[in-house]
């Protein structure tokens, strides 16, 4: 699984113009799910998007993680973060999860995060518009492979 994760002031998410999904102060995840992706890519992740510390203290270091601060999450399903541009000028998406297995995933990755912080989510399979009040910027790359 693969997540761009950015610190945010608020968040929120529109479905043909109506909103689905708003958090305050807490995290926007992007999350793309992959073909070997499984139930502990989705775990890994989850922990480590919960407890990295990205949010400063009184002197400015990242110190707190999103349960210290106590914020929320807004989770975006994205599997354009599985595109491969190494050939021609369209991206391919050949390595993106196929779209019954990846929204079980994305919905298993969801239930986790619910359990410890206040979650909303997009709409899977939807065109969506997401507002983004980006905190900092902090924006961070995170590949569950990797952890």
């Amino acid at each position: 699984m693969r997540a761009i994760l950015q610190r945010v002031k608020s968040s929120w998410v529109l479905v043909n113009g109506t909103e689905v999904g708003r958090i305050g102060i807490g995290v926007n995840v992007l999350l793309g799910v992959g073909k070997t992706d499984d139930e502990n890519d989705a775990r890994k992740l989850a922990d480590k998007i919960l407890n990295l510390r990205i949010f400063e203290d009184e002197e400015g270091k990242f110190q707190y993680s999103l349960l210290d601060v106590k914020g929320s999450a807004l989770i975006i399903p994205q599997f354009t973060l599985y595109a491969n541009t190494k050939k021609g000028r369209r991206p391919s998406f050949e390595e993106a999860e196929s779209p019954e297995r990846a929204e079980e995933l994305y919905n298993y990755f969801v239930e986790i995060m619910s359990m410890r912080v206040p979650v909303s989510t997009g709409k899977f399979g939807a065109m969506m518009e997401v507002y983004i009040l980006n905190w900092g910027p902090v924006t961070i790359f995170l590949d569950s492979k990797e952890l």
